[in-house]
């Protein structure tokens, strides 16, 4: 299992990410900040394990988080199954 992750908007101070940029996690953290890692690892690490996460009012293998650094990114992960 792999989950894809991507940012879906960018208006990041440090100018680590572009909207549209996108990452496939196996089992190392990609090259994203240290501060947004910190804050999805949790969920990523629920769907490389098999996990559902809340998606609004249902279950779903994806998320959207906002980064921690007043929103100025918004990533989206799901799962690929292969």
């Amino acid at each position: 299992m792999k989950v894809k992750l991507t940012i879906i908007e960018s208006k990041c101070r440090a100018h680590h990410h572009k909207t549209g940029e996108e990452y496939i996690v196996e089992d190392l953290c990609p090259p994203i900040c240290h501060e947004l890692w910190q804050c999805i690892y949790p969920c990523v690490y629920t769907l490389l394990n098999g996990g559902n996460l809340d998606y609004g009012n249902k279950k779903a293998k994806q998320f959207c988080f906002k980064c921690p650094d007043q929103g100025r990114v918004t990533i989206h992960g799901e799962l690929i199954e292969e």
